[in-house]
């Protein structure tokens, strides 16, 4: 017997929802009912993918939920996290966020929601949203943001470049900071 094929999108659509409210998770009940899933040529669940630069790794990045949009050329993840690596290839850093995506076609990486970087040395960053382009293996974003580091120092602004170990970080607008000292670049 052969069923209509919406009627197995419909039977698709409402186990994902079931698993969903089973699990008590509305990230994924909001993505399906925002349109996200409509729009997926596939759904992926315990994504992982590795970025590279020459074959170098940068990043190992991990989410939930994937949905692959655009023939696959931009994923959005759901319930993200990552780990960033220096030249010598050990772990520099580790990400998570509530929402990202990735472009496969530039490796470019954007995390949104409570985004927090955690350096291997005790610095965290913490903001709305930051983007990861693989190619200047640069960590940044116009929004704000609060970076704390081991000593009770902590520095707020908006705006920010940094490598992805957060030990070079160029501020574009200071809010206020505690509990050390910075050097402003020639002309200031």
């Amino acid at each position: 017997m052969r069923r209509p094929r919406g009627m197995v999108v419909g039977l698709g659509i409402a186990v994902l929802l079931g698993a969903a409210c089973g699990r008590g998770d509305d990230r994924i009940s909001a993505a399906v009912s925002g349109g996200l899933l409509d729009s997926a040529d596939q759904v992926a669940f315990g994504f992982r993918t590795l970025v590279t630069d020459g074959g170098l790794l940068r990043a190992e990045v991990f989410a939930d939920t994937a949905l692959f949009q655009n023939q696959n050329t931009k994923i959005v993840l759901l319930r993200v996290s990552g780990d960033f690596f220096g030249a010598t290839g050990a772990k520099a850093a580790t990400t998570t966020a509530v929402r990202g995506t990735f472009d496969t076609r530039s490796s470019t990486l954007e995390a949104f929601g409570d985004v927090v970087v955690t350096s291997v040395d005790g610095r965290v960053l913490r903001t709305p949203y930051i983007r990861y382009d693989r190619s200047s293996n640069l960590v940044y974003s116009d929004s704000a943001f609060v970076l704390t580091e081991p000593g009770e120092r902590e520095m707020r602004g908006i705006g920010f470049r940094t490598d992805p170990n957060l030990s070079a970080i160029e501020v574009q607008r200071i809010r206020s900071g505690k509990g050390g000292t910075f050097t402003l670049p020639d002309g200031s």
